[in-house]
């Protein structure tokens, strides 16, 4: 642990963000980071809380946090460094996107702010690339074992960095032109700038991952060819059939799904040429953002920036409550009101609205809607609604973005020719050593999940990995 009496001395404290004012002028992140000494008083609030609920319920990839707080708190920053690393390939990432439920399962969180976990981790590694302590690990010896990588997301980038470790020869196979997958083409440059990946990617290629854009593994390579040509397969696909939304007038002009919005900004940002591409710009006008999540606060903070007239996001489900209820006690995830950095940036927000109809000509000119009377949620939580009679109304619309979620991975080629098993849900499934229902094809990442989080997708791809190294050396025996 830390300072024994430190959670009781130090308040938390967190990272300042760039004015409103300056940062909707520009895709720059908006989080800065706290001063040397600051940083040491928030990692001396880690407390001898004997289970580190942060660690053991907390955290996808078991980050051992305790230890590497108090290593922090003493300074020994290359230690911290080493201990991070050793359950988190990309801990830049993590530590920028991630929401944290390290913190929200924290000890000291019951009933005071928690300890800043995600900013002390940021911190750690970013500190390690100043310092020139991330260098690349080439392995020692090479297997003559191949492993074929479909996508380079979270999960297959994690899979291929394990892999190539362990002395295989790993190539990631991307349908994009370049790598990264959701990192690359759905978060905001404002809350992960691409340098930070590039930073990464040469490691891995020092490492000898080798990296194959624009490649539709099922399209441009067969799956046969790949069983062919490599020892095992891991696919990383993701889950990135979106939800739709079908009511009447949805074929109109400017509705567009919100990931397709993100991307082509990205693309903007990153000085591509997208005059080709249909072009998604809310300059100038009404924007409504249909879906209360991330993805939809992301869309929010890009339509900001681009110079809306007017944003609203609206959300079928009841607005939050500002503390857990009974039924959602700590150290769960707290379904609780939030604010991202995007709504400080202005929006109105509006909740327990059901989307009926998009009206307009050729190009959508409304949002037809009717407020929802919800239910209370009894001892486990559960809650009904029912329309509101009379409180249907419009909002003003020339963009509307569909931020409603993803449903599976694609069932395209890749996953009908090598006839792989799928769950109720339209997901790959896989065994308890990450193994599709097809020898030597695995998966992993939100192919397996459906849509989650970041830093569950680089668990699973370390574990995907181990699994592929185990089946690697047994075939080879």
């Amino acid at each position: 642990m830390a300072k024994v009496t430190g959670f009781m001395e130090y308040k938390r404290k967190d990272p300042s963000k760039r004015p409103v004012v300056e940062r909707i002028t520009d895709y720059k992140e908006f989080e800065q980071l706290l001063p040397h000494k600051e940083l040491i008083l928030q990692a001396a609030r880690c407390m001898d809380c004997g289970i580190p609920f942060c660690h053991s319920y907390g955290c996808p990839v078991g980050n051992r946090i305790p230890d590497w707080n108090d290593l922090v708190y003493r300074d020994q920053w290359q230690r911290a460094l080493e201990v991070l690393h050793s359950t988190d390939n990309f801990p830049e990432i993590t530590g920028r996107v991630c929401p944290a439920p390290c913190e929200m399962a924290c000890t000291l969180g019951i009933n005071e702010p928690p300890v800043s976990i995600r900013h002390i981790e940021l911190q750690i590694v970013e500190k390690g690339w100043e310092q020139g302590w991330i260098k690349p690990q080439p392995a020692a010896w090479q297997s003559n074992k191949t492993v074929a990588v479909v996508g380079s997301g979270p999960s297959g980038l994690s899979a291929a960095q394990q892999l190539a470790r362990k002395g295989h020869k790993v190539i990631v196979f991307e349908k994009a032109d370049r790598i990264g997958g959701l990192l690359r083409y759905g978060i905001p440059d404002f809350k992960l700038e691409k340098w930070v990946i590039d930073r990464r990617l040469e490691q891995l290629k020092a490492e000898g991952v080798t990296f194959e854009t624009d490649v539709n593994v099922g399209v441009d390579l067969s799956v046969r060819y790949l069983r062919r040509s490599f020892d095992a397969i891991l696919i990383t696909a993701g889950a990135t059939v979106p939800r739709d939304l079908d009511i009447p007038g949805r074929k109109l002009e400017g509705i567009h799904y919100a990931m397709d919005f993100l991307a082509q900004q990205n693309k903007r940002v990153a000085d591509y040429d997208v005059s080709k591409e249909y072009q998604y710009s809310a300059r100038d006008k009404n924007v409504v953002v249909i879906g209360g999540g991330d993805t939809g606060s992301d869309c929010v903070g890009t339509s900001r920036r681009q110079g809306a007239k007017s944003i609203t996001q609206i959300e079928i489900l009841p607005k939050p409550p500002k503390q857990r209820i009974l039924a959602n006690p700590w150290p769960t995830w707290p379904n609780i009101f939030r604010t991202s950095s995007s709504h400080e940036e202005g929006c109105e927000r509006m909740w327990s609205i059901l989307s009926e109809a998009f009206t307009g000509k050729n190009r959508v000119q409304a949002v037809k809607v009717v407020r929802l009377k919800w239910s209370d949620p009894g001892e486990k939580g559960k809650q009904t609604f029912e329309r509101l009679a009379g409180s249907e109304f419009e909002l003003p619309a020339d963009l509307v973005l569909l931020a409603a979620g993803f449903v599976h991975v694609e069932h395209g080629p890749m996953v009908t020719e090598a006839g792989l098993k799928l769950d109720g849900r339209g997901n790959i499934m896989v065994d308890e050593q990450y193994m599709t229902s097809v020898k030597g094809i695995f998966a992993a990442g939100d192919a397996v999940m459906g849509a989650s989080l970041v830093v569950r997708a680089f668990f699973q791809g370390r574990e995907a990995a181990s699994s592929i190294d185990r089946y690697l050396v047994k075939t080879s025996e």
